[in-house]
C-alpha cells in the first residue's frame, strides 16, 4: 500500500510561467534604473537614451511573451 503526501492537479506551466516572468521583471527594473541614472547624470542625452530605453523594453517584454507562450505548446 503506498501513501500519498501531495497530489498535483492543474497545470504547471502556470508555476512555470511564473518563474519565469521574475527574469524579465528584474530586467525592466534595470533597464529603467540605467535610464534614469544616465539621464540624472548627463540630462542633454535623455532622447538617445529614450531609444535604447524603449529597445531594451521591447527584448525583455519578447521574451516574458515567449514564456508565456511556452506552457500552452507542451501541453
Amino acid at each position: 500500500m503506498v501513501d500519498v503526501l501531495a497530489e498535483i492537479n492543474g497545470n504547471l506551466g502556470a508555476i512555470g510561467y511564473g518563474l519565469a516572468a521574475i527574469g524579465p521583471g528584474i530586467g525592466v527594473g534595470l533597464i529603467f534604473a540605467a535610464y534614469i541614472n544616465s539621464t540624472a547624470r548627463q540630462p542633454e542625452s535623455a532622447g538617445l537614451t529614450r531609444t535604447y530605453l524603449f529597445m531594451g523594453m521591447a527584448v525583455v517584454e519578447a521574451l516574458t511573451l515567449i514564456a508565456f507562450v511556452v506552457p500552452f505548446i507542451h501541453s
